[in-house]
């Protein structure tokens, strides 16, 4: 494919078809409690196609297989939904939600495997990650699912929201451990602006609205854009049955945050949250680098700058700073501590708009502010890094980091195993192609799947 638009060259160079390659060389030693999958989604349009928007191409997930200390299985597969055949998001009768890209996420809930798109139905997958179809939870979920659900650690319930650019503007759903919505309600007060993630605390939902918003006269395919007169405000929502009537909305400084750390409840009641946040120009460059317009960055998220606000309710002020200077992306932590205060956190640095910086995976000490980088090193970008508790963790930081390197160079890709403690390198698996760079994954614990892995699909049939 002969192109100019830098998602489909380089690190982002699509995959043009789907393998299955077994008994993949480990240097290193890969702990025994990483019996598993390591799933990542990202866009991938198929040969011959250029979408108009990064965001817009199909999804495809890629997944390695680990068990005893070594790795069984890569595979690859793109998410089959009407969407990768051409089938039109928009139709005579209104959106069809089963036209999705499936390409942002990749979660396990109640034993299933969901490929998720926030404009979408979640679509199915098999353990071997072949589409079983579009997933409405038995017909409960009527309208689109955010690509950032939240999985609360004590009680197992998932936590998601479907927003709309027309009214209603946001509904808010909790589905139980076992799968099946409990709980859906509209939530007032919300606006047109884009919603991608949220999140929860223990008694609280928070939710984010930038200074990006619906924008018809944006015609890459993804209809929103940067507007100054567009409010950027926290909405702050009590979890139970009757908290959407409750939600309060905080002003706070224009910008625009695609993905939240985390969010909890500190000594004094406030509520804390923190994620990278771009500027007004910093969405310009990482916009026109998502469509491929003239002047892109050469690189999205190069003014990403980690934020914190704190959101006092007793005074109703909303304190907000940002805390580093590093540009970063895709913060991730250990989801133990997700919705509780967490000393540490992790994230993907990049190169920032001067030039200045480079690839790695960065480690964040909340307690003593110190940051500490693991180099990727020259033309190898990271993925996002997923922690797995050890067997027996005792500590926060107590286990491993996850990520799929995309090497320009020699072509190829890796799973690097890193120490969660010190981000030293424990393991490197060799992948049987260089992954093409995407977007967010997750770790599978075998338990975690109700289906027979030790059947012959986890060895070498395609």
């Amino acid at each position: 494919m002969t192109t100019d638009k830098p998602y489909l060259t380089g690190h982002y160079t699509p995959a043009v078809d789907e393998i299955t390659a077994t008994e993949l060389t480990v240097e290193g030693s890969l702990p025994p409690e990483l019996t598993g999958r390591l799933l990542r989604n990202g866009h991938n349009p198929k040969p011959g196609v250029t979408p108009t928007h990064w965001f817009k191409g199909s999804g495809m997930v890629h997944g390695i297989r680990l068990r005893d200390g070594r790795a069984e299985w890569y595979r690859n597969r793109w998410v089959h939904t009407p969407a990768l055949d051409g089938a039109p998001y928009m139709t005579e009768h209104g959106p069809d939600l089963t036209a999705s890209a499936a390409g942002t996420h990749v979660i396990e809930h109640a034993g299933r495997l969901l490929a998720l798109c926030e404009a979408n139905l979640p679509f199915e997958l098999t353990p071997e990650l072949d589409t079983v179809g579009a997933h409405d939870f038995d017909g409960k979920l009527r309208g689109a699912m955010t690509a950032h659900p939240k999985t609360d650690p004590v009680t197992g319930e998932l936590h998601f929201f479907g927003s709309s650019p027309f009214p209603p503007h946001l509904m808010y759903y909790v589905a139980g451990a076992d799968g099946h919505i409990t709980h859906s309600a509209e939530v007032p007060g919300a606006s047109a602006a884009l919603k991608h993630d949220f999140a929860i605390t223990r008694h609280y939902v928070v939710f984010i609205e930038g200074s990006v918003t619906f924008d018809p006269a944006e015609h890459s395919g993804i209809p929103y854009g940067w507007n100054d007169a567009q409010p950027a405000r926290i909405g702050v929502m009590p979890r139970g049955p009757r908290g959407a009537g409750l939600i309060r909305w905080f002003d706070i400084e224009p910008g625009n945050m695609l993905h939240a750390a985390n969010a909890y409840e500190d000594a004094l009641g406030r509520i804390v949250l923190e994620g990278p946040t771009v500027d007004r120009e910093g969405f310009r460059l990482s916009w026109n680098w998502w469509v491929g317009a003239p002047g892109r960055g050469t690189e999205p998220n190069t003014r990403s700058y980690n934020r914190r606000w704190v959101v006092d309710l007793a005074a109703g002020r909303v304190d907000e700073q940002i805390i580093d200077d590093l540009a970063i992306e895709f913060p991730t932590l250990n989801e133990e501590f997700l919705g509780s205060e967490h000393r540490y956190q992790y994230a993907i640095s990049f190169p920032d708009h001067n030039g200045q910086g480079g690839y790695g995976i960065v480690k964040y000490d909340r307690a003593t502010g110190a940051r500490d980088v693991h180099e990727a090193g020259d033309a190898r970008l990271p993925g996002e890094a997923v922690f797995v508790p050890a067997a027996g963790a005792t500590r926060e930081d107590d286990g491993y980091l996850l990520t799929v390197v995309s090497d320009l160079k020699q072509d190829t890709s890796q799973l690097l195993v890193l120490d969660a403690s010190g981000l030293d390198r424990i393991a490197t698996v060799h992948l049987p192609r260089r992954v093409t760079a995407g977007i967010h994954g997750s770790w599978i614990p075998d338990s975690d799947l109700d289906s027979d892995l030790d059947s012959g699909l986890d060895g070498s049939a395609g």
